[in-house]
C-alpha cells in the first residue's frame, strides 16, 4: 500500500506490519489538549483483528451517536485503557507534556500489556515498548481511530458530569474549549476549579496586564 497515495479513512495496515512480528499492537490517542477547563484524557486500545468494529474513523469525523455507538462496539470488543491528566498537571507541565502523560498512563491501564504502540501526532509517550508516531494516525490506523473514540466519548462525559457541579459555564455544550459563550461565562462567573490557570485566556483574566 503507498501511504502517500489519497485515502479515504483508516485501515490495519500499520497493525498488520507489527502484527506479522506476532507483537500485541495498541494505538493511542488524546483528546483535550486545546479547551481553557477539564482534564485531558486518553485512550489506548488493542482491536480485536477478527472483530473490527465497522465505521471506525477519526472521532472528529463522526457524529456524537455514532461515536457513542462505537464506543460501546469497542469497549465490549477490544482491550481498553484509559488514562488522563488532571487540570493541576496540566497547569504544572505544560499541555504537551501532560497529553503524554496521559497517554503513557493509557497504556499502562491495558488489562495486558501491549507489545508495540501507534501514537498520533509526532511526539512519543514514555512507554514500555517499541512506538511510533503517525502524523494524522487517527484518520489513518483503525487502532489509533478506535482510541481516539474511546478519549472523546470518555471526556465529554466528564465534562458532562462537571457541568452539572459548575452550572453555567456550557460545559455540556462546548466540553471547555474557548467559544464565544464559554468566554461569556467565564467574563460573567469567573474561572472555575476546573478551569487551565495556564492558559492566556484564563492567565490574563486572573493577572490583568501580565502577557
Amino acid at each position: 500500500m503507498n501511504r502517500e497515495s489519497p485515502h479515504t479513512g483508516p485501515d490495519f495496515s500499520f497493525e498488520r506490519e507489527a502484527d506479522a512480528l506476532r507483537l500485541r499492537v495498541c494505538g493511542i490517542d488524546e483528546a483535550g489538549r486545546g479547551p481553557l477547563a477539564g482534564p485531558v484524557v486518553a485512550a489506548a486500545v488493542i482491536l480485536d483483528p477478527a472483530r473490527l468494529p465497522p465505521g471506525l474513523n477519526d472521532s472528529k469525523k463522526l457524529s456524537e451517536k455514532k461515536r457513542e455507538a462505537l464506543f460501546d462496539l469497542i469497549m465490549a470488543q477490544a482491550e481498553v485503557g484509559i488514562g488522563m491528566a488532571s487540570v493541576a498537571e496540566i497547569d504544572a507541565i505544560n499541555i504537551l507534556q501532560a497529553s503524554l502523560l496521559a497517554m503513557a498512563r493509557a497504556a499502562a491501564a491495558l488489562p495486558r500489556p501491549a507489545q508495540f504502540a501507534l501514537i498520533d501526532g509526532n511526539k512519543l509517550p514514555k512507554l514500555d515498548c517499541p512506538s511510533r508516531a503517525i502524523v494524522g494516525g487517527d484518520g489513518r490506523a483503525l487502532s489509533i481511530a478506535a482510541a481516539s473514540i474511546v478519549a472523546k466519548v470518555t471526556r465529554d462525559a466528564m465534562m458532562d458530569d462537571m457541568a452539572r457541579e459548575h452550572p453555567g459555564y456550557g460545559f455540556e455544550k462546548h466540553k471547555g474549549y474557548g467559544t464565544a459563550a464559554h468566554l461569556d461565562a467565564l467574563a460573567r462567573l469567573g474561572p472555575s476549579p476546573h478551569h487551565r490557570v495556564s492558559f492566556a485566556p484564563i492567565r490574563k483574566m486572573l493577572s490583568p496586564g501580565i502577557p
